[in-house]
């Protein structure tokens, strides 16, 4: 087995690892780890959700998978500073006391710097708003993301502010003892109008930027969802808005399932293929919807320090709530 990066034939940022059939054995990333000395089990595991491994030129989308014979490839990507700098970026504050802060996400804004987005996130808004205030996450002062929400999709999220917060909150989030109610507006609308979509989530081996529903490896996933309302013929409706409620937290969860129904999230320009109909479209371009209409409206936990029950709502903002204006009209 050999891996070791040869500065003469590697480009900076890449790692070849040749495996016999020998010596394939095991987990593939327990495998990669013990053949790359410079990359963590921790690190290949992340390259490999990111979609940045392949054998042989097919992505590894499961690192539990067993290990089979080949050329791995692995894109390791260049770091990102470690400590965000702090901005004055405005923030709508839900709640905050000495160990959390709920706030309201609008569209456009990252929850945290990576390539593509180092600057002008929820973090760096965070660290300048909570100042003092943030004892530290692991040492680092810096505020605990326990759990995330697209950058195109607004809504309510929560962040800790000290590490027994952040501990406890992610606790309650592995559990899924939280409440977490989405509104969706999509393209037709499901059948029946009422139900639960399961199906494992991992990232597609065709397009590394994507998520997509598989049949083995992956993470289980579990969405509850209702229709509201539906808009345009009822027989055969053009749109609907609908209530999501979340078992689990994947990422893309909503958008993957609903899409798998055939009645992806209006705007949707990663899972929203074949487009809505001219009407629809008209409607979408007059409040100028660039983005998934996907929105996190409700949130309820029990606070991680004190045992009260908090429960946080968002209205729809400007343009979902101009959206269901225009489609009530079709």
């Amino acid at each position: 087995m050999s891996g070791e990066p040869d500065p003469d034939d590697e480009p900076p940022g890449l790692r070849l690892l040749d495996v016999s059939q020998d010596e394939a054995n095991g987990r593939v990333d327990k495998l990669l780890a013990a053949g790359l000395a410079d990359l963590s089990r921790g690190r290949i595991q992340a390259l490999i959700a990111e979609g940045r491994v392949t054998r042989d030129g097919v992505p590894v989308t499961d690192g539990s998978a067993k290990a089979q014979a080949g050329t791995y490839r692995l894109e390791i990507p260049p770091p990102t500073s470690a400590i965000p700098l702090p901005e004055a970026i405005p923030l709508t504050v839900l709640y905050e006391d000495a160990y959390l802060i709920v706030i309201d996400k609008p569209p456009g804004i990252a929850m945290h710097p990576a390539p593509g987005s180092e600057t002008g996130t929820v973090v760096n808004a965070l660290l300048h708003h909570c100042g003092a205030s943030l004892s530290g996450i692991g040492g680092v002062a810096r505020p605990g993301i326990v759990h995330r929400i697209d950058k195109e999709t607004s809504g309510v999220v929560v962040a800790a502010k000290t590490d027994a917060a952040h501990q406890r909150l992610s606790s309650l989030f592995a559990i899924h003892n939280i409440e977490r109610i989405y509104v969706a507006f999509t393209r037709g609308a499901p059948w029946p109008h009422k139900g639960t979509i399961e199906g494992a989530i991992a990232r597609s081996s065709h397009d590394r930027k994507k998520m997509a529903l598989v049949k083995s490896g992956g993470r289980h996933a579990i969405t509850h969802y209702k229709v509201v309302k539906t808009f345009g013929p009822p027989d055969k409706p053009l749109a609907a808005r609908l209530e999501c409620r979340l078992e689990t937290g994947r990422t893309h969860q909503i958008r993957v399932h609903l899409a798998s129904r055939g009645t992806p999230c209006l705007g949707d320009p990663v899972y929203g293929s074949g487009g809505p109909s001219a009407t629809v479209r008209a409607a979408m371009e007059a409040v100028g919807l660039t983005r998934q209409a996907l929105h996190a409206a409700v949130l309820g936990f029990v606070h991680p320090v004190t045992g009260e029950t908090l429960r946080f709502e968002s209205p729809l903002p400007a343009d979902m709530a101009r959206l269901e204006q225009l489609l009530e009209a079709l």
